[in-house]
């Protein structure tokens, strides 16, 4: 121990990680397996490692020295520059070499998509601000896909090659791809943008207005919505014209935020700024859905990702600091807390991996398109929703030293709020739901069939079943769609880990459908099997 000239410092637990985000979760492992990606097991594995040790060390680097705008250069020549710590990029290297960007198209087998769905869970646990430029080039490959001129955009997003250069795309190797939708007067009401696109004789058109949230402006191109002549439209829009000429828009600030530090978020204006259509004019919403189905689906497993980490962090240290007589871990009113967290963490993962199982069988199988549809909405509400009160109470696990900057909790808990405002809040998530379930009968009826399809193996599954029929068949108000996604949100992970066999099933069922503990964590019930769940929690 270390010996001062007034104490010596005892009873603090060593410094967390390096460590083995794969190797350490037993329910990553299996869900990978059951949702179809076995076969990319190993390559998973290796990501974890991966991200566990140099990625995490990196990430501090990345989100204590924040992206700095340059808006000219020393010469008084506009450059609208990001500039970003050497490790940010180091970090989006080995991101897009691993595949958390286009696994899913660089190797388009089934089950792909799922383990390209376990890459992002992995990175998000390391470094989260990058995932936000990750997810965004992943998802934009669908909809460039509609446009077979913008082929060479998803053949380079395909190729898994980073090149941080401001040059244009011909020029690289590989691309990565933001979006902007969210202007002043509309933020979700995307239908009230007043950006314009005026059509071109070439074909192209161009853009004037503005966009007040813009992120991962350094992206090589931005799918935006826009007012063409027949309607909101969406469009390709690159930050180099193929001269090499800055594109007509300008970074006007970047955003000051809460947290997600690492990753530049910015508001711009378009002047004259150079756009290619993607779909038809005035569909641009229903043009750019897919990928916004697919960045909900990260949200739901960055979510997922977070309080596995925070989790992690609370285990480690309750399993190396003492108190009263013991290990933490070994109190029973903490044992009873972390495998609590324990419950939620491998609730939401397994939620998250059937979504992207879901996904990824779309194409082939129409009931699994129309589960994916409203199971994504679903999760992203209630996930995303439950990530900030989890982090703060793993920051509790470690009293005051989870609210310092030298542990990792504080960042996750800043992070925490992101996903659930990201890519739609909470009340559209809710909406959406309510809107599936009117128009799109047959995504009512894939997610009744499946969570009919476990029924009889746990009483309070059962009751809860019971209770959503009824509400399902009832008229669905506004006001009271919070409560009947959560409900559905619930019974969703429990008939998820029941489906999969999972021994964590019965104790989630009988906490969280049972009505026990009012949704405070701590509160299973004392026949719980706390060793079996701390154990299968993994870590050291």
């Amino acid at each position: 121990m270390d010996a001062f000239a007034t104490h010596a410092v005892e009873n603090q637990p060593p410094q967390f990680g390096p460590c083995d985000l794969w190797r350490d979760d037993a329910a990553l492992r299996e869900a990978l397996a059951r949702e179809g990606g076995g076969a990319f097991a190993d390559a998973v594995a290796r990501y974890g490692a991966l991200a566990g040790g140099e990625l995490l060390a990196w990430s501090f680097d990345a989100h204590r020295d924040r992206p700095r705008l340059r808006t000219h250069d020393g010469q008084g020549r506009r450059i609208d520059t990001v500039e970003f710590h050497p490790h940010y990029h180091r970090i989006m290297e080995a991101a897009i070499a691993g595949g958390v960007a286009a696994l899913s198209w660089a190797s388009p087998e089934p089950g792909a998509h799922v383990a390209r769905a376990a890459l992002s869970y992995l990175h998000y646990q390391a470094e989260p601000g990058t995932s936000c430029p990750l997810t965004m080039t992943h998802a934009a490959v669908p909809v460039l896909a509609r446009e077979p001129s913008l082929g060479e955009w998803v053949a380079k997003v395909a190729s898994c090659r980073y090149d941080p250069r401001d040059v244009p795309m011909a020029d690289k190797p590989g691309v990565t791809l933001g979006m902007g939708m969210t202007e002043k007067q509309g933020g979700s009401d995307v239908r009230a943008n007043t950006t314009t696109a005026t059509p071109q004789a070439d074909g192209g058109y161009v853009l004037r207005g503005h966009k007040w949230f813009f992120s991962a402006p350094m992206s090589d191109a931005f799918l935006v919505l826009a007012q063409a002549p027949g309607g909101l439209t969406c469009f390709l829009l690159p930050r180099r014209l193929p001269d090499g000429a800055l594109n007509g828009f300008r970074l006007m600030r970047l955003k000051d935020k809460l947290g997600d530090w690492s990753n530049a978020s910015s508001e711009i204006e378009f002047d004259a700024a150079r756009a290619y259509r993607v779909g038809e004019e005035g569909r641009g919403v229903a043009t750019i859905i897919q990928m916004v189905m697919l960045t909900r689906l990260d949200c739901m497993l960055g979510s997922a990702g977070l309080m596995r980490m925070a989790l992690a962090q609370a285990l480690h240290h309750c399993r190396h600091r003492r108190a009263f007589g013991r290990r933490l871990v070994e109190q029973p009113l903490m044992r009873n807390v972390l495998a609590d967290l324990a419950l939620e963490a491998e609730a939401a993962l397994a939620l998250s991996m059937r979504v992207a199982g879901a996904v990824d069988a779309a194409p082939r199988d129409a009931s699994q398109a129309a589960f994916a549809r409203i199971a994504t909405a679903i999760g992203k509400f209630w996930i995303c929703k439950r990530a900030a009160g989890f982090v703060n109470e793993a920051q509790e696990c470690l009293g005051g030293a989870g609210y310092v900057e030298e542990s990792l909790l504080p960042r996750l808990y800043r992070q925490a709020p992101l996903n659930s405002i990201w890519e739609g809040s909470g009340n559209i998530q809710c909406l959406d739901v309510l809107r599936a379930l009117a128009r799109e009968p047959e995504t009512g009826a894939a997610l009744v069939s499946f969570l009919e399809s476990v029924g009889g193996q746990a009483a309070a599954y059962d009751a809860g079943l019971a209770r959503l029929r009824g509400a399902l068949g009832a008229s669905m108000e506004q006001a009271q769609a919070r409560s009947l996604v959560a409900a559905l949100a619930v019974q969703l992970q429990a008939a998820v880990l029941l489906s999969a066999g999972s021994p964590l099933a019965g104790a989630f069922c009988r906490s969280r459908l049972g009505g026990a503990g009012a949704g405070v964590y701590g509160a299973l019930a004392p026949d719980a099997d706390f060793d079996l769940v701390l154990e299968r929690a993994g870590g050291s």
